[in-house]
């Protein structure tokens, strides 16, 4: 199966341009320090011989990769366009109007701020943003300030208080929530008074009645829906349902299936933009751009998450807007719709290959980009499972499943993704090939003793597995023509 990211390189003139824009700027830096350079070339090499099934990760597009090793590097513009703490700034409000420009036209929401850093960035924009919105600007209205200067001393730590004793719902960790969702030991968990939400223990799935009854006893000020792990899609109707009849705010996470929801693979109901106050993501996963987040908004949350710096984040990344304005661009072509949906067909035929083989998943399948393969049944932890498959050339995480007896570092889980292949131009009948070979390692891996970490993988399995995958990845080059000799 053809991709525009490889179809792109072989395009005239441009594989040898990419080339000769890489191998010079290697030599620049190794002129410096030689080892980064051979830790790049290394990383690359690494990465064409590999079966990458890490759901979080993708290949950028050169044009992506190149945009990010430019001056924009250099400038400091803490602000927002044309409001900016620096003067000097013009480029950088063209960069980050252009950017803001995709993302509102490619997610058809009503805001786009673009300035977040990473994923955890743009969560903490969102909840600060929903906190000043229900709590600290109906506070300042009531005390006649115009802003928390003005409050007196006992005012403030009134309006302290009141920020730090809000309410937050969101997924669990085990059930495929992220840690940013209320998890404890993460700020989130901290910064709310916060209870979590589930999935049926029977069959792994939401139960929207569950969520209901939850959220009415709890009353939370923000529901939090999305996702990092739950191989399912969301109504994200009934989830905004639910918020507006407890008065809650609706967040979307939706970091992981953004690409899904850029390429039209999610519409109506299953799309959060619509129906969330506030939506978050990442711009690289499977929206395949560069690492970095990004809040959607509705206009009656925009003036609040505008103010995401200084509010939250340091200086913008310029360079890092710039990509992301140029991977929104390359979204917003209709090749981009054509992978979204095989990366989705894909996910189902790896699942098949699993399936058919006997394997166990949660859920028991897929209708997004990832499986999680319950790896007990092989019985292995996931810490063991993911160990053994990187050192037969495969790549892959390990992850809590439902009720997890193994906790969140050992787990009993591995989460596999299907964007990068798919970038790469693997199709079914090499996603079921990799089934075959994920359970023949798994099949041939033995723990050790009572060890959750310690394992033994038979002699031979990962010497046929990397042959077998070096088979599968030489008929799918990655970045074909790129040549760094």
């Amino acid at each position: 199966m053809a991709d525009e990211l490889n179809d792109s390189l072989s395009a005239p003139g441009v594989a040898a341009l990419t080339s000769s824009a890489y191998r010079q700027a290697l030599e620049v830096i190794a002129s410096v320090e030689p080892r980064i350079a051979a830790a790049t070339r290394q990383e690359l090499a690494d990465q064409r011989g590999s079966l990458k099934l890490i759901a979080s990760e993708n290949y950028a597009s050169p044009a992506v990769l190149l945009t990010m090793g430019t001056w924009f590097s250099d400038k400091y513009a803490e602000g927002t366009v044309g409001h900016r703490f620096y003067a000097g700034c013009q480029n950088v409000d063209t960069v980050e109007a252009l950017a803001a420009e995709h993302a509102r036209e490619l997610f058809g929401a009503p805001y786009a701020y673009v300035q977040p850093h990473s994923g955890i960035d743009a969560n903490l924009v969102a909840f600060w943003s929903i906190l000043a919105h229900h709590v600290e600007t109906p506070y300042l209205e009531k005390h006649q300030a115009r802003n928390v200067n003005e409050l007196t001393e006992a005012d403030w730590e009134e309006l302290r208080h009141e920020l730090g004793n809000q309410r937050l719902l969101g997924m669990s960790l085990d059930a495929g929530g992220h840690l940013t969702h209320g998890f404890r030991p993460n700020i989130s968990g901290k910064m709310f008074h916060q209870q979590q939400y589930g999935t049926d223990p029977e069959t792994g799935l939401l139960d929207y009645d569950a969520v209901r009854a939850k959220a009415r006893e709890f009353r939370p000020l923000v529901i939090v829906a999305g996702y990092s792990a739950y191989p399912r899609r969301v109504d994200f109707a009934k989830m905004r349902e639910i918020a507006d009849e407890v008065g809650a705010t609706l967040m979307v996470d939706m970091a992981h299936f953004a690409g899904l929801v850029a390429g039209k693979v999610f519409t109506g109901d299953e799309d959060p933009v619509p129906h969330a106050h506030v939506t978050t993501t990442t711009t690289h996963k499977s929206l395949r751009g560069p690492r970095g987040g990004m809040v959607l908004a509705q206009e009656e949350f925009a003036a609040d998450v505008d103010r995401g710096c200084p509010m939250v984040l340091g200086g913008p990344l310029s360079h890092v807007m710039a990509a992301k304005a140029v991977a929104l661009a390359e979204a917003r072509r209709p090749e981009f719709q054509v992978y979204a949906q095989s990366v989705a067909d894909n996910a189902k035929s790896l699942a098949e290959g699993f399936l058919k083989r006997d394997a166990r998943l949660v859920t028991g399948g897929t209708d997004n980009h990832l499986v999680l393969l319950d790896v007990t049944s092989f019985g292995l932890t996931g810490r063991q499972a993911e160990s053994a498959l990187l050192d037969a050339g495969v790549v892959t995480n390990r992850n809590s499943v439902p009720a997890d007896p193994n906790g969140a570092w050992y787990t009993s889980g591995v989460r596999l993704g299907t964007p990068a292949l798919t970038t790469r131009g693997f199709g079914a009948a090499e996603f079921d090939m990799v089934a075959e070979l994920i359970v023949d390692v798994l099949a041939n891996t033995s723990p050790v003793g009572d060890s959750k970490a310690k394992y033994v993988l038979a002699d031979g399995v990962a010497d046929r597995t990397k042959a077998a995958s070096a088979e599968l990845l030489d008929k799918h080059p990655l970045y074909p023509g790129l040549d760094l000799a």
